[in-house]
């Protein structure tokens, strides 16, 4: 019975009254019956499912498996220390070198070491911007697949965009992800609200969650069905009223649409039947129409003192408008990288074709050297992926009969869906760049971590920090790991780093303390936690 199991003392429940177990503090089993129950609870007892799910919650928790992470180089606020962490309850209990000294104190013998030698400890992914496709897309992929993805990838937290279907336009829609995410993810999650040239009204209500909701979406830019805002008066109803951070993808429809009718018109103006190609893309949705946007989006938030994040810069015009004279903590316009736009120029095309066609399009190679300057120097503040799944036959492609991507016989065109699926192996892009001697773990740790939960307010992540919820990830500098088709987790089965050979492996992933993923080896006993803001 719950009633004489020997639960330690709760600080509180949401009914406000202590709950103690009084096997616990007295070490007495009392007999009960059914006519004269004394329950063990301060509270309502029992029959309170409130009181019964907090305890039974504490209970899994001290079911946890706890580990000792011995002799690995540490990569957290600045700087690389070799030392060991102790992993308790679900929390960083400890972090010092010889610490096994204190393991009889600390937890007994209920313990699992794991050697870190040569290896290094991060502090676990947290990316700020992804499409999972729930619900709605589901045959290209789900919360539970690219959560999957995510942990192999050592990303431990995700921050997911609100174009599914239906779109999440009402907090009911936006709450369903969650219960989704609550039942399936393996790695912590938040749910941006949607917004519509409609829905203004109902966005502001977020404003009553803003610690439990990471942001609003406004997609400023043409979207998918009607995500799309353009009217000033709703645009400013919501910078001025929205108590949460602001997540904007800036293009300008108009210039786009221009752009397009250009690329795909005749000399005097009538239709020539040209065919575009994916090479065409970064022309349509040029670096014009990147800046104009996110210019606009600046001066609405600077007109209200909003909180603004702009997501995915892609040009290297954009850069000026960002600044790094103040600490991030202290900016109220920040803006986010893609590690696609670090890692592709509009040079590729000509051999992946739709396989990296994204909005916003990847660029000419000027852009790429200008968006790694400003990663660098802190004009830029975090990394994400965008990770955005579609299957090989919407984006106008075909795995061959050796197994490479192509288009069709047919050929491809231009039409096929913008996205492409990064999330499982962005961090391991980062440390290829590392190798390359362009990037220093720290920085990596930075932008791919602290930075994200300074930038969203995240509660007790992003950091390497005693009492902080043990989110990490170990890394092997001196494994190798070959993207293929047979180890891609993602549920659309591809991936436009198919053949890379990443010079570094992930080989644990701790999420809340759950060895999630390890040496190629799944627990999924645990799912994943709601992200929670200091707002």
């Amino acid at each position: 019975m719950i009633s004489i199991l020997p639960i330690k003392i709760l600080s509180s429940v949401p009914c406000c009254k202590k709950v103690v177990c009084e096997f616990a503090v007295t070490g007495v089993r009392k007999e009960r019956d059914r006519n004269n129950l004394i329950s063990p609870f301060r509270g309502l007892g029992p029959d309170c499912l409130i009181c019964m799910k907090t305890v039974l919650g504490l209970m899994a928790e001290q079911d946890r498996q706890n580990y000792l992470i011995k002799n690995i180089s540490i990569v957290n606020e600045g700087s690389i220390q070799q030392g060991d962490v102790l992993i308790k309850n679900g929390r960083i209990e400890k972090i010092e070198s010889g610490i096994t000294r204190i393991i009889p104190i600390a937890i007994g013998t209920n313990f699992t070491e794991i050697d870190g030698e040569g290896n290094y400890l991060l502090p676990g992914v947290i990316d700020d911007q992804v499409h999972f496709r729930e619900p709605g897309l589901t045959h290209k992929a789900t919360i539970y697949t690219e959560s999957k993805a995510a942990v192999a990838g050592g990303v431990t937290s995700f921050m997911e965009m609100p174009n599914t279907i239906p779109p999440a336009f009402t907090q009911q829609l936006l709450e369903d992800k969650y219960r989704i995410a609550s039942r399936t993810s393996l790695s912590n999650y938040s749910f941006y609200m949607g917004t519509s040239n409609e829905n203004a009204e109902e966005v502001l209500k977020t404003n009553e969650k803003k610690n439990e909701v990471c942001g609003i979406k406004i997609f400023m830019g043409s979207s998918t069905g009607n995500l799309l805002v353009d009217n000033p008066t709703v645009l400013d109803t919501i910078f001025r009223g929205s108590e949460l951070l602001i997540a904007t993808h800036c293009e300008d429809e108009r210039i786009i649409r221009q752009n397009l009718e250009k690329l795909s018109a005749g000399s005097r103006g009538k239709a020539s039947g040209k065919e575009l190609t994916p090479a065409d893309h970064p022309l349509i949705r040029n670096e014009k129409a990147c800046y104009e946007s996110s210019l606009y989006a600046i001066q609405i938030a600077k007109k209200y003192n909003t909180r603004l994040h702009i997501l995915h810069i892609s040009t290297e015009k954009e850069l000026q408008l960002f600044s790094n004279m103040m600490p991030l903590k202290e900016k109220r316009i920040t803006a986010e990288v893609c590690v696609h736009h670090l890692h592709f120029t509009s040079n590729d095309y000509e051999r992946l074709g739709n396989q990296i066609k994204c909005n916003p399009a990847i660029k000419a190679p000027n852009n790429r050297k200008a968006l790694w300057e400003a990663l660098l120097d802190n004009r830029l503040d975090v990394i994400a992926t965008d990770h955005a799944p579609h299957l090989l036959e919407e984006k106008g492609l075909i795995r061959n009969k050796e197994g490479f991507i192509t288009p069709p016989p047919t050929g491809g065109g231009w039409e096929g869906a913008a996205g492409l699926p990064l999330i499982q192996h962005s961090l391991l892009l980062m440390l290829y760049y590392y190798k390359q001697g362009i990037i220093g773990l720290e920085k990596i740790a930075e932008k791919m971590s602290h930075a994200v939960a300074d930038c969203f307010q995240i509660n007790e992540r992003g950091y390497i920090r005693e009492g902080y919820f043990a989110d990490l990830v170990i890394i092997d500098p001196d494994k190798t790991t070959k993207v293929s088709k047979e180890n891609i987790l993602y549920k659309c089965s591809w991936s436009p780093l198919e053949g890379m050979e990443f010079p570094a492996a992930i080989t644990h992933t701790f999420v809340n303390g759950n060895l999630v993923y390890g040496n190629g080896k799944w627990n999924e006993s645990q799912k994943g936690s709601r992200l929670r803001f200091n707002r």
